[in-house]
C-alpha cells in the first residue's frame, strides 16, 4: 500500500508577509476611482501652474510708444517698450491722439537736455515711460534676495500643499482600513498567518510607495513642464528643491503612516476614526500653516528643518532660497530617518497591543505599556 504525500504548507517569512500586505494595499488603491481621479486632478493642476506661469512671463504687455528719428536709439536700448517709428513729430503726435501709442519720444529740441529726448504724452506724464529712460545710478545691493520674494511664496505654497494633501490623502487611507479589518474581524483571519508587525508594516510599504510614486510623477510632471515651455532658468533653481522634497517625503511620510496606523488601531469603529487621528491630522497641518504665515522668516524656516514632521517642507524651501548649507540637508535628513525609526517602534507597540481589542476605545497609557 503506498503512503500518500500530503503538501506541507508553511508559513510565510517577515519579509513575504510584509510584501503580501504591501502589494494588496497597492492593488486596492489602483482600483479605487477616488484615488485615481485625486491623482488625476494633482497632476493637471500641477501642469496647468506651469502652463498658465508661462503664458503669463511670456505675455508681459509693453508700453507701446511712437519714436522719431535719433531717439530710436536711446529708446531702443531699454527694450522696455513695443516701439512704432514715426517720421516726423507731428505723425507721432497724431498717431498718440487717435490713442495707437501711449507716450511719443522725439529728439529734444533744447539744448540742456540729458538724453537728447522728450517724451510728448497727451494729458499726463507717463511715470512708466519717464522712468524706463531716465538715467539711474549704480546700485550696490549688500545683501541680495536670493530668490524673487512673491517666486519664493509661490513655491513654499506649493510644496506645503502637496505634502497636506498627499499625507492626509494617504494617511486617512490607513487610518480606515485598519479600523474597518478591526471591525469586521478580518484582522483576526489575518493575524493566524502573519504577525501583527508584519501587518502593520506591510501597510505602511504599500502605502508610502503609493504616496512616493505621486510625488515623483508631480515632480517629474513639473520638472518636464518647466523644460518644454522654456523656464529653464526656473527649473534650475527649483530643480534641487523639488528633488530634496521628495527624498524628505519619503521618509516623512513613513513616519506619519506609522502615527495613522497606530491611532486608527485604538479604536472599533469607523465613526471614532477621525477623533482618534486628530492628533496626527494637526501635525501634518502644522507645516502648511507655517509656510503660509513664515515663509520669508529665516529662523521659523531654520526650525521647521530640524523638526521631523515640518522638515520635509521647511528643508526644500530653505534650499530653493539658497539659505541652507551644503551640509544642512544631510544632518536634517539623519535627524528625520532616526526620529522614523523611534515612531516606528512605538507605533509598532501601540499597533500589537490595540488592534486586537475590540468595544470602547483602547487608552493610549495601555497602549505603550502592556
Amino acid at each position: 500500500m503506498s503512503s500518500i504525500t500530503r503538501p506541507v504548507h508553511t508559513a510565510p517569512t517577515f519579509a513575504q508577509s510584509v510584501w503580501l500586505v504591501s502589494n494588496r494595499e497597492i492593488t486596492a488603491r489602483l482600483r479605487t476611482k477616488s484615488f485615481l481621479i485625486s491623482t488625476g486632478i494633482l497632476l493637471l493642476i500641477s501642469l496647468a501652474s506651469v502652463v498658465v506661469g508661462s503664458i503669463v512671463s511670456q505675455n508681459e504687455n509693453l508700453t507701446t510708444v511712437a519714436v522719431v528719428g535719433s531717439a530710436m536709439s536711446v529708446v531702443d536700448e531699454t527694450a522696455a517698450f513695443d516701439i512704432i517709428e514715426a517720421d516726423t513729430t507731428a505723425e507721432a503726435k497724431a498717431l498718440l491722439r487717435d490713442g495707437t501709442v501711449e507716450a511719443a519720444v522725439v529728439p529734444s529740441t533744447t539744448a540742456d537736455s540729458l538724453l537728447d529726448i522728450s517724451v510728448i504724452a497727451l494729458e499726463s506724464a507717463p511715470s512708466d515711460v519717464v522712468g524706463s529712460l531716465s538715467v539711474t545710478p549704480d546700485v550696490d545691493i549688500l545683501e541680495p534676495a536670493s530668490q524673487d520674494g512673491f517666486l519664493a511664496y509661490l513655491v513654499a505654497i506649493a510644496f506645503g500643499v502637496i505634502f497636506l494633501m498627499s499625507a492626509t490623502t494617504f494617511g486617512a487611507t490607513i487610518a480606515q482600513s485598519v479600523v474597518e479589518e478591526k471591525q469586521t474581524r478580518i484582522v483576526e483571519i489575518l493575524m493566524s498567518t502573519i504577525s501583527v508587525r508584519a501587518l502593520l508594516a506591510g501597510k505602511v510599504l504599500g502605502n508610502s510607495l503609493m504616496v512616493f510614486g505621486q510625488i515623483v510623477s508631480i515632480g517629474l510632471l513639473v520638472s518636464i513642464g518647466l523644460a518644454v515651455t522654456g523656464q529653464r532658468v526656473l527649473l534650475a533653481d527649483v530643480g534641487p528643491a523639488i528633488g530634496w522634497f521628495a527624498v524628505f517625503f519619503a521618509f516623512g511620510f513613513v513616519l506619519l503612516a506609522a502615527l495613522y496606523a497606530a491611532t486608527a488601531s485604538l479604536v472599533s469603529r469607523q465613526e471614532d476614526v477621525a477623533s482618534a487621528t486628530s492628533p496626527v491630522l494637526f501635525l501634518v497641518m502644522i507645516p502648511y500653516f507655517l509656510v503660509v504665515f513664515f515663509n520669508d522668516n529665516p529662523l521659523v524656516l531654520a526650525i521647521m528643518s530640524y523638526v521631523p514632521f515640518s522638515a520635509p517642507v521647511g528643508m526644500p524651501v530653505r534650499i530653493f532660497l539658497g539659505d541652507a548649507q551644503w551640509w544642512e540637508p544631510v544632518l536634517s535628513l539623519i535627524v528625520l530617518i532616526l526620529s522614523t525609526f523611534v515612531v516606528i517602534l512605538l507605533g509598532s507597540r501601540i499597533y500589537s497591543n490595540a488592534l486586537l481589542r475590540m468595544g470602547v476605545r483602547v487608552p493610549l497609557r495601555e497602549a505603550l505599556h502592556k
